[in-house]
């Protein structure tokens, strides 16, 4: 776990990546950062920081693997910042709410598991545990962030990290006494619940761990596929009043409801309480990712739906998992690191939107 470190980003890491042109502002020079050797007190300039947004790369891709998935979750971080700083800073959106934090360093743990194979029981085992030590590091990074009175936006990475995200929202927001409990709402636009069982940390089981601990009080799922959750899964989420399931299947191919009246049932659900937004790939059609899928929500929806959550909830956080560009047939995939880039962007105006009519 020592080896997994928070890498703090300064000004000339994030203009090294900025790309400047005569006549225009590009949103890497209005993003705010922190000194490099503040990492040991990071907590305090943070605090001090103006920018509501904090930034937060988790580049690895262990528990999609410990859940026997595809890798390459770990891609998603580099081109997404790489896109976003280039990006047109302007009167809709200056950049200098954001502050750009860093990532984590999981560098050494990725190398240990790049060759392993998965077939093997005690692999599994061994890269379960791992997940645990991860879901500690990304726990403490994220409940700093949340304690310093931040949003955190973080890009997986796994959908394991949902269940750091949440114990650390939850944590730190009552830390804060913003909440009675330390438990948090969620609002997931998912193929899969990520109910699986409790047999060890994968990015299956995210959001039952965090359910079981008590962290996770209600919890809305949109966009669940019926053909990719098991019959315990279904059996769970039926007869548990506090989970609420709207599926692809009613949305899209039986038209019971629509998609927009779906992400209202699901903001209104989770109404009674600080919400998490969670938001997996692998739900948008043609994406690469962990498990991509070729019937999906749109690039379009998957917008409206971060726009629309986060415009009319009281958010914890923003969390984009599983997005794995380097699983592209392409050589250079530069529209996976754009699409994230929009929907980073939409959910600050939204926000910006929110906090405006809640001054």
């Amino acid at each position: 776990m020592s080896s997994m470190k928070l890498k703090i980003y300064d000004e000339n890491n994030i203009l090294s990546l900025t790309k400047n042109r005569v006549g225009e502002t590009r949103l890497g020079e209005k993003v705010k950062t922190l000194r490099v050797n503040s990492s040991p007190n990071f907590i305090n300039e943070l605090s001090n920081s103006k920018s509501k947004y904090v930034l937060l790369g988790l580049p690895e891709d262990i528990g999609v693997r410990a859940n026997f998935g595809r890798g390459g979750a770990y891609s998603a971080w580099q081109p997404s910042l790489l896109t976003l700083l280039n990006v047109q800073s302007n009167h809709l959106l200056v950049g200098d709410e954001l502050l750009i934090l860093g990532h984590v360093d999981f560098s050494e743990v990725m190398a240990e598991f790049k060759d392993a194979d998965f077939t093997d029981l005690e692999i599994v085992n061994k890269a379960r545990a791992c997940v645990s030590e991860i879901d500690e590091v990304v726990y403490q990074v994220v409940l700093q962030i949340i304690k310093a009175g931040k949003e955190p936006i973080i890009i997986g990475g796994g959908h394991n990290n949902a269940y750091p995200n949440l114990k650390a929202a939850a944590e730190g927001l009552h830390a804060l006494r913003k909440t009675n409990s330390r438990k948090i709402n969620c609002i997931n636009c998912d193929a899969h619940s990520d109910l699986r069982p409790l047999e060890g940390r994968h990015s299956g089981n995210a959001f039952n761990y965090a359910f079981k601990e008590g962290i996770l009080d209600h919890y809305a799922m949109i966009g669940l596929h019926e053909i990719f959750n098991t019959e315990p899964v279904l059996e769970l989420i039926r007869n548990e009043p506090k989970f609420k399931a709207l599926f692809f299947d009613d949305i899209f191919v039986k038209e019971i409801y629509t998609f927009k009246e779906a992400v209202h049932q699901a903001i209104n659900f989770t109404s009674n309480n600080y919400t998490a937004l969670e938001l997996d790939i692998d739900t948008i059609q043609n994406i690469p990712s962990s498990a991509k899928t070729s019937s999906g929500i749109s690039t379009i929806q998957a917008r409206q739906f971060v726009y629309e959550v986060a415009s009319k909830s009281n958010l914890a956080y923003f969390h984009l998992a599983e997005a794995a560009p380097v699983l592209s047939h392409i050589k250079t995939d530069l529209k996976t690191g754009k699409l994230l880039a929009y929907l980073i962007t939409d959910y600050i105006k939204a926000r910006n939107s929110w906090h405006n009519q809640h001054l």
